[in-house]
């Protein structure tokens, strides 16, 4: 299982938000890049970066920070946040960035979903962000009335290779995963599945692998110091 820690960026500083509150904001790191490298020195294989102005506003706002992680470390960077656009897609492979996420776009706009597929195969992600089993868009500040599996199973037949699902009412509450749904959700699906909010035990890192899931996004937990990036890893 492939461990990613998290490098959320807002107003080109790395933060932290509580259940994609953007009025429960907290700031780690004024450089995202030396954020990164960071991370690259305590031997992440990956890292997952999202741009919240870009998912708040649909339009990405944080694409030089991202250039200067990807200029700055030598590991794959996977990116979403605002990606509603192949021009917006193009920009962020060019600079050297492994896999784009598409979140928003993949439930209001799935002909692009389609197109980005089709260009780009295994480098299109898509994230899915539930509340209460339903899918969350614009920066997780409305909610459909799709379901999450039901999503997923479209998902399967467009051809997508990865999904990040994430448990917005567990995200940056330090309380564990959703085991129940992930655990679901991988035996439903053939897709790689990364789990994502709530992790904060080496005991959750461990109970996620046991799931036999593709990876896991790991964020407050290592930013407040409740684990170590380190000593997680040795129980991967």
């Amino acid at each position: 299982m492939i461990l990613f820690p998290a490098i959320d960026i807002r107003n080109g500083k790395c933060v932290r938000l509580t259940q994609g509150d953007y009025n429960k904001e907290k700031v780690y790191h004024d450089s995202p890049a030396d954020q990164a490298r960071e991370w690259e020195e305590s031997q992440a294989k990956f890292l997952h970066i999202v741009d919240l102005d870009g998912a708040k506003d649909g339009v990405s706002a944080n694409t030089e920070a991202v250039r200067k992680i990807v200029d700055t470390t030598n590991i794959p960077v996977q990116v979403g946040g605002g990606i509603r656009s192949m021009d917006t897609i193009r920009t962020y492979l060019s600079a050297g960035v492994d896999r784009v996420i598409i979140g928003t776009a993949a439930i209001h706009d799935q002909a692009f979903l389609k197109e980005a597929v089709s260009a780009f195969g295994d480098k299109i992600a898509v994230s899915i962000d539930a509340r209460s089993g339903l899918v969350a868009t614009d920066g997780w500040t409305e909610t459909s009335d799709v379901s999450a599996r039901e999503l997923i199973k479209k998902l399967e037949t467009i051809g997508i290779s990865t999904i990040i699902y994430t448990d917005i009412l567990k995200d940056g509450m330090l309380k564990g995963p959703n085991f129940e749904e992930l655990e679901a959700i991988n035996r439903l699906t053939t897709i790689n599945v990364i789990a994502s909010g709530g992790v904060s035990s080496k005991a959750d890192v461990t109970q996620l692998k046991d799931l036999n899931l593709y990876g896991a996004i790991i964020g407050k937990a290592l930013y407040d110091g409740t684990l170590s990036f380190q000593s997680i890893r040795e129980e991967i």
